[in-house]
């Protein structure tokens, strides 16, 4: 394969690229060095045109191929922002940012279609257009969307996009993808419980708000056990629980409970929301306690389009084997604001294997550098087979 030969070629460059900005990690749309490294870069390459500020901080180059008589223009996307998180990996390139690492591997992501941007810039092997898109604010700030709201598919013309992410557990270099729903929507939601609060010698004078929560805690598992089609996949979670006040004596007036919904598809997702909010509601009632409902609609359903998908699985084969391949991989219940782009242009969105690493969002997580050549080549493959030069 002579693009992963030339990937070979450059791994120690993306490399060292991937280990710089691994040591400067910046958060949400805050990626104000990483973007000015990514646009320099992509000017050294040669790229036709680089436009910085997409999306507050987003960065996005245009490649012409040698040849432009079939007017296809697709994008590939990667991710820059890292996460609120203390690094504990111990690598020597570790997070010189206190309390901030890049524990998703965007870093890598990001090294990657660098990689590949400088290979098609240099060889300009295809019929038509690449778009290289380089995303901030992926974890929770819904960078996509700001890249989308802020016309780039119209103002570079952009008919297909393609996303890539790490995935830990899988072989270095493997290949999962599936058509349809392939990450959860991610939807969260603030319950503001309040009762009568008092002296916890005498709790007859008061509404408990802890136990009138306790039961809402509960009584949201039903949403899964209970209201959902077995066939269906849900996610219902209670990750925090806060009473007004931490005394031994005192029944608090106030709880906060927040917790977040995972779905596949809209109806189930609509569901949820109207059980949570009905749930909260009159189980507060049952016990003369009130509640205020937050429900917040995150990252849509990714959604694979099938042609698009069908030519990812392909060009992983082609890169990595056909028992490297997963074509029909089960969904993950994690979200990915790529599913605004999928929603604005089809196209497709690949896991690639991370090797035997921690899990994301983990400490001790860092991107694994060997499957650099292979998600490299992947990008380059994508662009000189769906816009084959003649």
């Amino acid at each position: 394969m002579p693009k992963i030969n030339r990937f070979a070629e450059l791994h120690a460059d993306i490399t060292a690229w991937r280990r710089d900005l691994h040591e400067h990690p910046e958060i949400l749309f805050d990626t104000h060095r990483t973007s000015a490294i990514v646009a320099e870069k992509l000017k050294e390459f040669g790229c036709d045109e680089v436009v910085t500020g997409i999306g507050r901080t987003g960065v996005v180059a245009v490649i012409k191929g040698k040849q432009n008589t079939s007017g296809k223009v697709i994008a590939m996307r990667a991710d820059m922002d890292a996460l609120p998180i203390f690094e504990t990996s111990g690598v020597a390139y570790a997070s010189k940012t206190e309390g901030a690492m890049h524990a998703c591997g965007h870093d890598g992501h990001t090294a990657m279609l660098l990689g590949a941007a400088a290979y098609l810039a240099e060889t300009r092997n295809f019929d038509g257009t690449v778009v290289v898109i380089f995303q901030p604010a992926e974890e929770g700030g819904a960078g996509g969307k700001e890249m989308v709201d802020d016309g780039m598919m119209d103002r570079f013309g952009i008919q297909e996009v393609y996303g890539m992410h790490n995935y830990p557990g899988l072989k270095v270099g493997e290949f999962a993808m599936r058509v349809g729903p392939l990450l959860a929507a991610t939807d969260q939601f603030t319950l503001h419980v309040e009762g009568k609060g008092g002296h916890a010698a005498n709790p007859s004078a008061c509404i408990d708000t802890t136990l009138v929560a306790s039961h809402i805690v509960v009584a949201l598992q039903s949403i899964v056990a209970r209201n959902t089609d077995p066939l269906e996949s849900v996610v219902v979670s209670v990750t925090s629980f806060e009473t007004e006040t931490k005394a031994y004596n005192v029944i608090p007036q106030r709880v906060e409970i927040r917790g977040t919904c995972r779905t596949l598809t809209d109806e189930t997702r609509q569901m949820a929301k109207e059980k949570v909010e009905m749930i909260a509601t009159n189980t507060a009632a049952a016990y003369g306690a009130t509640v205020k409902v937050d429900y917040e609609l995150g990252y849509p359903v990714t959604k694979n389009h099938p042609e698009q998908t069908a030519f990812a699985e392909k060009i992983a084969r082609d890169v990595s084997g056909d028992d490297m391949v997963n074509g029909d991989a089960l969904p993950v219940m994690g979200g990915e604001d790529f599913s605004y782009m999928l929603e604005a242009r089809p196209g497709a969105f690949v896991f690639v294997g991370n090797g035997d690493t921690a899990t994301l969002h983990h400490p001790d997580y860092d991107f694994n550098d060997e499957l650099i050549p292979a998600g490299c080549s992947y990008w380059a493959q994508l662009a000189e087979q769906r816009m084959p030069a003649s």
